[in-house]
């Protein structure tokens, strides 16, 4: 969640916090057997979520990836292939992954994504040129689930909740998640109490697209 490499989007901006709105961002789909049942539960509560797909997995799962922008949520990008060694790269192996990863999901969305999340938010100082340069905001987190790694979702619950706040950015994953012990996806049994905490504090879960105004880009400036 560092600035020192550029600016870094942790918390949604002040208008957004004053009107009582949160994010909730979902990363590391689309995924088959875990995004419908995820989009179900968000229509069932009125939430509104970002999802930040990985582009070559929603080019495996177009009409899902469309879905998603039909229930009235936003497709962002976090990445092309969603590579262990992100935070190695230098300039020319940035722009190649993200202007790649830009391209697919627009072809399929016909939407462009003004916000970028790194594979695991590790990255160097070459990152932000490219940003910059494509209009992407870079989108980290205020608050993570660990929902990856962790079993239980009483804990994944319980870090999502502490201090909740209006402005906050939550982080959990639809793609690479971790399961309970009778086998289904942490994110499943954490969403519902998840969204009924924020209905119950009178938090309203919106969209990266509504919440924060586009980037300007290096040709703007």
């Amino acid at each position: 969640r560092s600035r020192l490499l550029g600016p870094n989007v942790t918390r949604l901006p002040d208008a957004s916090a004053a009107r009582g709105e949160i994010a909730l961002t979902i990363d590391d789909g689309p995924d088959p057997a875990v995004t419908p049942a995820v989009l179900d539960l968000l229509d069932r509560h009125g939430a509104k979520a970002s999802f930040f797909c990985i582009a070559a997995r929603a080019a495996t799962q177009p009409a899902l990836t469309r879905e998603i922008l039909a229930r009235g949520h936003c497709v962002q990008n976090h990445s092309h292939v969603h590579r262990h060694n992100f935070a190695m790269l230098g300039p020319r192996g940035y722009t190649a992954e993200l202007e790649r990863a830009q391209q697919v999901l627009a072809d399929i969305t016909g939407r462009r994504p003004h916000c970028f999340r790194a594979p695991a938010g590790l990255r160097n100082p070459f990152l932000d040129p490219v940003l910059h340069r494509l209009g992407l905001h870079l989108v980290s987190w205020t608050r993570r689930g660990f929902d990856t790694r962790e079993r239980a979702p009483q804990r994944v619950l319980e870090r999502l909740t502490r201090d909740l706040a209006a402005g906050d950015i939550l982080l959990l994953h639809d793609g690479h998640a971790a399961t309970t012990a009778a086998g289904r996806p942490v994110l499943l049994e954490v969403l519902p109490p998840l969204l009924e905490r924020c209905r119950a504090v009178g938090l309203r879960c919106v969209t990266l697209t509504a919440a924060l105004p586009p980037r300007r880009t290096a040709s703007d400036a």
